[in-house]
């Protein structure tokens, strides 16, 4: 078992209100405190330093990067799972996948279920797992370097749902240790990020959106 050694830099908050934070949460940083003293440094002990109420919202992996809803108190918690159990929070992920991806646009449908046994791996189940979507649009084929660069819509939230569901279809996110088999030696982290989040503010009633490019991802290219 790897020794967690979560990166020492700053929380980057990009937004702060009576009701929400917002981060862009780096690669290798539990969102809450995983089992025993070594694994208690993650997002939300690191905010409660500074916002004794912060409270999670949702997750993100560890090796994933990008933006984390956190919520400042349990009615504003509540607000925000309801969203999530909606489906009122759009999300956009890009990553960076193993090959070319065929076509331009496309959906993943295909059910998911904890290998348990294997935990905390998942696994498709057409028998036992439950429904999970996912819709992905290319961004950038290399074939120099037999890889695609591509945005991923998770329409559910399964747990490594947009992990699984790439390497089923043949193309996995690069870094992924435990879904890339040999591609997850081509980057040093898993190539997943969390770049858009959008949803009616629980307070306010107003749509709010934020954005986060990941370093290991081109600029766009201007219009």
């Amino acid at each position: 078992m790897s020794v967690y050694l979560p990166p020492t830099e700053p929380l980057d908050i990009v937004h702060v209100d009576a009701t929400l934070i917002v981060v862009d949460k780096p690669s290798g940083l539990l969102s809450v405190p995983g089992r025993g003293e070594a694994k208690q440094d993650c997002v939300i002990t690191r905010l409660q330093g500074d916002f004794p109420e912060a409270m999670i919202a949702h997750r993100l992996d560890m090796s994933t990067s990008g933006l984390l809803v956190v919520a400042r108190g349990e009615a504003a918690q509540k607000a925000m799972y309801k969203l999530f159990r909606d489906r009122a929070v759009d999300k956009r992920y890009l990553a960076t996948v193993a090959g070319l991806v065929e076509d331009d646009t496309g959906e993943i449908d295909l059910p998911l279920i904890c290998d348990w046994p294997n935990r905390p791996r998942q696994m498709v189940s057409h028998e036992i797992g439950k429904p999970s979507l996912t819709r992905y649009r290319v961004v950038e084929r290399s074939p120099a370097e037999n890889l695609t660069r591509i945005e991923l819509e998770p329409v559910t939230g399964r747990s490594h749902q947009l992990r699984v569901h790439l390497a089923a279809i043949g193309h996995p996110i690069l870094g992924d240790e435990l879904y890339a088999g040999p591609a997850a030696e081509r980057a040093p982290r898993l190539l997943l990020h969390a770049a858009e989040i959008a949803f009616v503010h629980p307070q306010t009633g107003k749509p709010i959106n934020f954005l986060s490019m990941p370093p290991f991802f081109p600029s766009p290219k201007p219009q």
